[in-house]
């Protein structure tokens, strides 16, 4: 049991790192020496837990891709309007980008590892289309259709972290992700809104 509980832990420090370096300069860059000096253990014990650079990307992946989904889940559970869910959903991917070092490494992968197991993509975008194609009738204004909404919800999350990294040496000096995030969807509700609706 000690045993495990040790391993569990060599392990989370070992993901903790590497998404660490994933983030800041990406899977080329990276290097497993980097990752191991970060989380303070043996080049050997990270090998005997992750072989290579591609099994340790897939693992922050799955750490982000798991944060993310349930976020997305819990949101779609809710009984809300769904166009005012999709853009909740939207808010929180802005709010975890900010603020979880892992689901920004897992989306950078995902541009950079196309092949990957679990694209971070997967997991958000997917929800945020079922709950405007539910919105549709009743809460999209004609011409506003559901893939059109969903390609601006896209951008703007890709925009986003954009944002986030353009920022990143400078933190104290910008305005979250997710407030900026909000104010642009206050500008663009009124447009694809059938009701004029408002964020609250």
């Amino acid at each position: 049991m000690v045993k495990q509980q040790r391993a569990a832990r060599t392990r989370e420090a070992l993901v903790q790192a590497a998404a660490t370096a994933f983030d800041c300069v990406g899977y080329e860059a990276a290097s497993l020496a980097q990752v191991s000096k970060s989380a303070g253990i043996s080049m050997g014990a990270l090998t005997f837990h992750f072989p290579t650079k591609d099994q340790l990307a897939e693992a922050v992946q799955a750490r982000g891709a798991c944060v993310t989904r349930s976020a997305a889940e819990k949101i779609t559970a809710e009984q809300g309007r769904p166009l005012r869910s999709a853009i909740d959903l939207t808010l929180e991917v802005a709010r975890l980008l900010d603020e979880d070092v892992a689901v920004r490494a897992a989306a950078r992968l995902t541009r950079e590892c196309p092949q990957a197991a679990t694209p971070w993509t997967s997991v958000w975008l997917p929800a945020i289309e079922a709950l405007l194609c539910r919105a549709s009738t009743d809460e999209l204004r004609p011409g506003a259709d559901p893939q059109t909404v969903l390609t601006l919800t896209t951008h703007l999350i890709t925009g986003t972290e954009s944002y986030i990294r353009r920022c990143a040496t400078l933190p104290e000096q910008r305005e979250s992700a997710q407030d900026q995030l909000e104010r642009v969807w206050r500008v663009v509700l009124p447009g694809i809104s059938r009701n004029n609706a408002q964020l609250d």
